[in-house]
């Protein structure tokens, strides 16, 4: 038995870019940040801030929501599944590509409370059973905004969906 599953907690790096296609279908994608924070350990070593950047794909009927809500810096929650697809540039250099192909969509609040003193509630792309995704509350109160970075892009990209 295997898993592939990614949870994702960051900010989007870049408004969502948006393609339809002649079958009704829609891809979306953007770069998401995500970062570990910095310290300093007890000899007084310091280990700076470390920021990860993963390329996010959303397909079918969450195309919707981050195209109407999603923008650059957003505070997002993804889950989805680990992708690595390859392709072949006009000088025969083989590229890899990783992405994460997001099944679940969510805003994501750092640490915000609502007056009663519950959790936010959260607007997600998914269906949602009452009571679920309650959130994590983290001592950070506001989310960094990382800068935008484009991702790599094959124009010529012929993926069947």
């Amino acid at each position: 038995m295997s898993l592939n599953k990614i949870i994702l907690i960051g900010n989007v790096g870049r408004d969502p870019e948006v393609r339809y296609f002649d079958n009704g279908r829609a891809v979306a994608n953007f770069p998401m940040a995500t970062s570990e924070r910095g310290y300093t350990m007890a000899n007084g070593t310091v280990v700076p801030e470390r920021t990860e950047w993963h390329n996010i794909v959303v397909r079918n009927d969450r195309v919707a929501f981050v195209e109407k809500w999603v923008k650059k810096g957003s505070a997002v929650y993804i889950e989805g599944k680990l992708r690595t697809r390859n392709y072949d540039d006009q000088a025969g250099v083989k590229h890899y590509i990783t992405e994460i192909y997001a099944d679940r969509v969510e805003f994501w609040n750092f640490g915000v409370r609502r007056e009663d003193g519950g959790t936010p509630e959260t607007t997600s792309a998914t269906q949602q059973s009452p009571g679920q995704n309650q959130g994590v509350q983290y001592a950070q109160s506001t989310p960094t905004v990382a800068p935008s970075v484009p991702l790599e892009t094959n124009e010529s990209d012929d993926l069947p969906f």
